[in-house]
Parts: C-alpha cells; structure tokens; sequence
C-alpha cells in the first residue's frame, strides 16, 4: 500500500517544476508556482472550513524541518487548537509582529542585489512609501482586500499607470510573505479574478504619447510661468529648459552642478538607461540656480517644506492645473523634440541625445564614446534663446517667495 505520509523525497522536491500542489501526506504540499517558486504549504480544517498555513519557502526550510512542523501543527489540531491562531499567539508573545513595511524593506534589499543598478529598487521604495504608507504598521497576515482597496482606489482612475504598479507591488510583497510562512491564503492584491471584479479596467496608455503643448506655444508658457514665484515654478522652468525628465530634476543635489563648466552631471541610478547623463546648462538655468540657491537647506536643488527631501512631483501637476494648461511635464520633452525637428538643423542625434535617448544598435553605441556635450550645448542654449521670446528677463520674478 502506498504511503499515506512523507510521500516524496529529497530529490522530487528539488526537481519537481509542473506548477501546482505536490502532495507530501498529512496536509503537507509543496506549491510550486507558475513562475517556478516553491513553498511550503499546511492545509487542514477547522470549523468546517479549510484553512491554509504557509510553513516558507523551499530555499529556508527543509524537507525534514518542514515535516516536523507540519507534526506539530497536527498535534495542536489534536488538542483541539487552530495552528494558525497559535502560530500568532506565539508571535504576540516573543513580542515580533511582522508589519508589511518590513516585509517591503526586506524584499527591496533582496531585489536590489540582482538589479544592474539601485534605480529599480528606489522606485519600489518610493512608490510603496508613497502610495501605500498606511500598509506599512500592518501586520502583514493582517492585511485584506479592503486595505488593498483603500490604497488603490484614490489613484485608479487619476494615476491608472502608478496604480498598476503599486498593485503588482503590493501583490509581490505579500507573495514573498506567504512564502516565509507570514500568511495565508489568497492574495487580496491579485488581479485576476479578485481585484478586476472590484475596480474599473484600467485605461491603457500609448508609450510616449504624453499631453505636450505646441513648441510655439512654450515661450508665452515660460512667461506666465515666471509671474509664478515659487520653487515649483523654478523647477519646472529648470526640466523645461534642460528638457530633463522630473525625476532627475527633483533628485537634483548642488553636488551634481558645476557652475564654472556650466554642467549638470546626473548619476546613472537616476537615468532611465542606466548610463550617467552631462546636462550643458545655459545662462538662464544658472540664474534659476542662483534663485534657488537663495532658499537653500539641503543637499537637494529643488527641495521640499523638509530639507531632506525633494520636492514632489504632485506639485508640478498641481502648477499646470492652476495655470489652465492642459499637458504633463514629460509633454514638454516632446515639444522641445518637436521644435529641435522641425526648426533647427541639429542632426537627429544630437537632439536625442539630448533628452537622453539611446540611438542606434548595440555595435554603434559600443563604439560611440563621446557623449556630443559641445553639439548639445549649442542645441541647448538655442533652445533657452527660443523660449526667452514673450518671457521677462526680470530678475525680480525669479527669487522664490515660498517653497511650492
């Protein structure tokens, strides 16, 4: 008769890849799932109802170790106590309550030791700082979908990309957690069948096709923008000029700028690509400089109500709102491409070196060495002489009165 009870081996576990619950006997399953994790996985009954105890992860627990805590789950169920309800207990007593935030923090660290850069980890940082703050004290088995829900809907129909995101990551987080043997049952992030009942299908967006103004629209823009004597309005003019993306301006440190070579060196943790970005800067982002130089109290240009925080990137909506102007900050690198295109006589490359864009295959930009700063340069301050026309060179509207 076949066994009943400790049903696979050392080496079915290690070799087992078809996605899905692998029996082991008693309760016991090995889950492995579509993406090739595997866990360990404690299913009973209690009151009439299945329950599931998460026992961790293939790779920190053992088969052996796995088994004996599978015994002892039983042997409480025997005594006529619920395995999970002890588990927590016991958890409340050594005084350890594991919240989300630190599970999010620890699974940032592991991320970023196979990210080929930090970039990727400090957004998910960001991001969940951000947005799901409120998850963050939790304890993580205490999590539903009704938090889930709190954190997703004030930004789902607003900021539908962002959101997509903070799902996925708060899914992710909650995934790594079930498989430490912190939770249990379904994911409440899960979209697919769960959260696409309960949300709006989200709109899908076209890459690059961000709301931009008409270049010949952007100097009476700059003007307007300068009657604004704020730092958001500074840094905003700052992006437009540099036709940076918001980013790599708000994480702008006085480290970065050297005012004498008249150039702004962006670390490559802060580029899309991954590669360090020279900026040429004109006269005109000098003075914003030396305008926001007059409100320093960081290490950050264009800093927040705190010192040691940058401004957010909320406010630069809030500006466009205010200022009835229907398009996005990243639609003015659009209108500067657009004007570089169809005014000047710049190669392609120049001009898209200039928003940071790669160009060409893998062989050509091998060979490439040179970044083309002199060539931007003179692309760049062609640009600022452009949007000076209809803007005051006043400098009294340039000094910031307060921070936003």
């Amino acid at each position: 008769m076949a066994r009943e009870i400790d049903k696979l081996s050392a080496r079915a576990v290690a070799t087992q890849t078809k996605p899905g619950r692998h029996s082991d006997g008693g309760g016991l399953y090995l889950i492995v799932d579509p993406s090739g994790a595997k866990r360990w996985l404690f299913i009973y009954r209690r009151d009439g109802k299945q329950k599931e105890m998460g026992l961790g992860g293939l790779l920190s627990v053992s088969l052996a170790e796995t088994r004996r805590r599978r015994n002892d789950a039983r042997k409480l169920l025997a005594a006529g106590l619920d395995p999970i309800a002890e588990k927590r207990r016991a958890e409340r007593a050594d005084g350890e309550v594991v919240t989300f935030g630190a599970c999010a923090d620890e699974l940032i660290a592991e991320l970023s030791k196979g990210s080929r850069n930090e970039r990727h980890a400090v957004q998910w940082g960001t991001t969940l700082k951000t947005y799901a703050a409120q998850l963050r004290p939790k304890p993580i088995d205490a999590i539903g979908t009704d938090d889930v829900l709190s954190v997703l809907q004030p930004i789902w129909t607003t900021k539908s990309e962002t959101a997509s995101r903070v799902r996925g990551r708060i899914e992710r987080v909650l995934d790594a957690a079930r498989a430490r043997g912190l939770r249990t049952g379904e994911n409440p992030a899960r979209w697919r069948g769960h959260l696409d009942q309960l949300l709006s299908k989200r709109r899908k967006l076209t890459r690059g096709h961000h709301a931009a103004l008409p270049f010949a629209e952007v100097p009476a823009f700059i003007a307007d923008l300068r009657k604004r004597r704020a730092s958001s309005a500074l840094a905003l003019e700052f992006t437009i000029l540099t036709a940076a993306r918001i980013g790599e301006v708000l994480g702008c440190r006085w480290g970065e700028i050297d005012r004498e070579r008249k150039i702004w060196t962006v670390p490559k943790d802060r580029m899309k690509a991954g590669r360090e970005h020279r900026v040429p800067l004109s006269d005109r982002t000098l003075e914003i400089l030396a305008a926001a130089e007059t409100v320093r109290r960081g290490e950050f240009v264009f800093a927040s109500h705190r010192a040691d925080r940058p401004l957010s990137n909320m406010v630069f909506d809030a500006l466009l709102t205010r200022m009835g102007v229907k398009a996005t900050t990243h639609g003015f690198r659009s209108s500067f491409r657009d004007w570089a295109g169809e005014m000047t006589a710049f190669p392609r490359e120049v001009a898209e070196a200039a928003l940071a864009h790669a160009v060409g295959d893998a062989t050509e930009l091998a060979y490439r060495r040179g970044d083309a700063l002199e060539k931007r340069r003179t692309l760049m301050n062609a640009w600022a002489d452009f949007l000076e026309k209809g803007a005051s060179k006043n400098p009294g509207t340039v000094v910031p009165l307060r921070r936003a």
